[in-house]
């Protein structure tokens, strides 16, 4: 499609996103998904490229001369080449992350073109589910007890108390009974405060969610690490005196923001590498 050429308010209508910040972020998982498939000059092309789709949030209509100028300028004798960056629209517009459209003059001329930013494809993530069956405690009815008199009894709930947390365990093999999905290292850190199978696993769940919304479910070996390293975090949390009133939620944010930190951490490897 060609379009007439003009301002760069003319585009606004072409933009598919409503701020800034909603850009980036499916910029961010455009790049975790696809970063690899660029190579460093390309991918400095590209970052610059974004940073021009910022006045209108992923649309961009600036010449190649002059992206390519402003990289020389950030970069002085790093500078990437016109070749360079054409290679990278190619592999861009053939992956999704913009389109491509060429404009013209009135005279009929052609003049530079429109990069319209592409929103990242969202598929259905894991359904999350309420995550309260490591605070319920089921209480037996009187009539349940006299039925059951002569089997032998639960041993009732114990609430143990160790220098790291407080936590309640009713059948100290539970976390026997885990599922196979859940990482072997993350069922014998859970265990000592949450013994239940189902609470393991909730928190697990939990993780796999987080990841999945900043693009991480394919790194198993990070997912892990995050994971592990979010539970300590609770943890110190749990022993401290402002309790945490949720730890389910609480640590769920701490897994999003350490999944947010890993991201603005690559980037800045991927400007100054």
């Amino acid at each position: 499609m060609t379009i007439k050429s003009g301002t760069i308010k003319r585009f606004e209508e072409y933009s598919q996103f409503a701020t800034l910040g909603e850009f980036n972020n499916h910029m961010e998982m455009w790049m975790s998904e696809y970063k690899n498939e660029f190579t460093k000059g390309e991918l400095v092309g590209l970052k610059r490229l974004v940073r021009f789709a910022a006045k209108i949030p992923g649309v961009c209509n600036a010449k190649i001369g002059t992206v390519l100028k402003a990289i020389h300028e950030e970069y002085q004798d790093m500078g990437i080449s016109r070749s360079t960056f054409k290679r990278m629209i190619i592999k861009a517009n053939n992956l999704g992350i913009f389109t491509v459209h060429e404009t013209e003059r009135k005279n009929g001329s052609q003049s530079s073109n429109l990069y319209v930013f592409n929103r990242f494809p969202h598929h259905e993530p894991p359904k999350e589910e309420k995550l309260n069956h490591h605070n319920k405690t089921i209480i037996p009815s009187k009539t349940n007890i006299k039925k059951n008199n002569k089997r032998e009894e639960m041993p009732p709930a114990v609430t143990i108390n160790t220098d790291s947390a407080t936590h309640t365990e009713n059948a100290p093999e539970d976390h026997l009974f885990v599922s196979d999905r859940v990482p072997t290292a993350f069922v014998e850190l859970v265990k000592y405060f949450y013994p239940h199978a189902k609470s393991i696993e909730e928190f697990w769940r939990m993780s796999t969610i987080a990841a999945y919304r900043n693009n991480r479910e394919k790194e198993t070996e990070t997912l892990l690490s995050v994971s592990l390293d979010s539970f300590k975090q609770l943890v110190r949390k749990l022993k401290s005196k402002a309790k945490a009133k949720n730890p389910i939620a609480y640590y769920t944010g701490i897994l999003n923001k350490k999944f947010q930190e890993m991201y603005f951490e690559e980037l800045y490897e991927m400007e100054f590498c």
